[in-house]
C-alpha cells in the first residue's frame, strides 16, 4: 500500500494536523507501506514563506518520517493543466466567466455547496466554444468548471463507512489564472504517485464525491479514503486563533518534548491512556484505526503547558 503525508504551507503545523499526520503515518507503517510526502503550495496568497521548511522540519521532531523526496505541488503545474485541457477537450469541462457574485444572485442558487461557497447554477453550461472564445466574447478570463450531471457519488470510506455522495452543482477545476483547483490537483498527483490510501481530517469528506469523478474521468484508479474527526478546541469548535495558540513551534518554545505532545495525541485518538509518554513508532505494534473515536476530539493545550 501507499500513503501519503500533504501538508500546505499556509501557516504552522498545529495539533490538528498533527494528529491527522499520525495517524495517517499509523496506517500505512503499521502495515509495512510506502509513505510518501507532499507539499501541497499552490494556494497563492495564503501560502507562508518559510511554512514548508518549518512543517518538515516538525513532522521529524514529532519522529514521523516518509519514503523519498517530498514532491511539491508547484513543480507541477504542467501535468494539471494537461489534466484540465484533457477535460475541456472531452466535453467534460467548460470555460466559466462567472465570479463569485453573481453566482451568489443567481436565483437558481440560493443555498450553499459542499465547499461552503453558493452552488453553480449552470450559467456558462455550452455557452463559449473554448478559453479564448470566452476571453474574446466577455473580455474575462475564463475558469474552468467540471460538469456533473448527476446528484451522488456513493463511496465507501474505510473509517466512517458508506457514504451518499451528494455534489452541488458544477465544480471549478482550473482558475481563472490558470492554476489548479485543489479537486483537481490531488487527485493527479495521488494517481501520479500510486497512492492507494489517502488518510485525511473529515472537514475534507464533502470533497471526495467530486475526486472520484474526476478519478472516472480522466481514466484513473481512486485510492481508499479514510477520514477521521476533525480535532476541535474545548469548546467543541473547530480549532482557530481563539483557542490559542496550538501550533507546534509554540509548544517546542515552551518546552513540550516530542514524547509528550504524541503521548497526548495518542490519548486522543484512544491508543494510549492519560499521560503515558510515546512517539510514533511506540504505537505501531497495536494500531488499529478502529480505536479511534468516530467523534470530534476535543483537545486542551493546558494539558501540555
Amino acid at each position: 500500500m501507499v500513503g501519503r503525508l500533504a501538508p500546505s504551507p499556509t501557516g504552522a503545523l498545529h495539533l490538528g494536523n498533527a494528529r491527522t499526520f499520525l495517524l495517517a503515518w499509523l496506517s500505512v507503517r503499521s502495515r509495512g507501506g510506502t509513505l510518501l510526502l507532499r507539499v501541497e503550495d499552490i494556494d497563492g496568497p495564503r501560502t507562508k514563506v518559510g511554512a514548508a521548511m518549518q512543517t518538515l522540519d516538525d513532522l521529524r521532531w514529532l519522529g514521523l518520517d516518509w519514503d523519498g523526496e517530498p514532491v511539491v505541488q508547484s513543480a507541477r503545474l504542467d501535468r494539471y493543466r494537461a489534466a484540465a485541457v484533457r477535460l475541456l477537450e472531452m466535453g467534460l469541462a467548460y470555460p466559466c466567466v462567472c465570479t463569485r457574485s453573481e453566482i451568489e444572485t443567481a436565483a437558481s442558487a440560493p443555498h450553499e455547496g459542499v465547499d461552503d461557497g453558493p452552488v453553480y447554477p449552470g450559467t456558462c453550461r455550452g455557452r463559449f466554444a473554448d478559453l479564448a472564445a470566452a476571453r474574446k466574447e466577455t473580455d474575462r478570463d475564463a475558469a474552468l468548471r467540471f460538469r456533473v450531471d448527476g446528484g451522488a457519488v456513493p463511496f465507501v470510506d474505510r473509517f466512517v463507512g458508506s457514504q451518499p455522495g451528494r455534489i452541488d452543482g458544477d465544480f471549478v477545476v482550473q482558475k481563472r489564472d490558470g492554476g489548479p483547483a485543489y479537486q483537481l490537483a490531488v487527485v493527479v498527483d495521488d494517481a501520479a504517485q500510486g497512492v492507494t490510501e489517502v488518510l485525511r481530517a473529515d472537514d475534507l469528506l464533502a470533497s471526495t464525491p467530486r475526486q472520484l469523478l474526476l478519478y472516472t474521468a480522466l481514466g484513473l484508479t481512486p485510492p481508499l479514503f479514510a477520514h477521521v474527526p476533525l480535532l476541535v478546541g474545548a469548546d467543541g469548535r473547530r480549532l482557530a486563533k481563539r483557542h490559542g495558540d496550538t501550533s507546534l513551534r509554540h509548544l517546542r518554545e515552551r518546552g513540550v518534548r516530542p514524547e509528550r505532545l504524541v503521548g497526548y495525541l495518542a490519548f486522543l485518538c484512544g491508543l494510549r491512556a492519560r499521560g503515558e509518554e510515546c512517539l510514533p513508532a511506540d504505537l505501531l505494534g497495536d494500531f488499529e484505526l478502529s480505536r479511534v473515536p468516530t467523534q470530534a476530539l476535543r483537545a486542551d493545550d493546558h494539558e501540555l503547558i
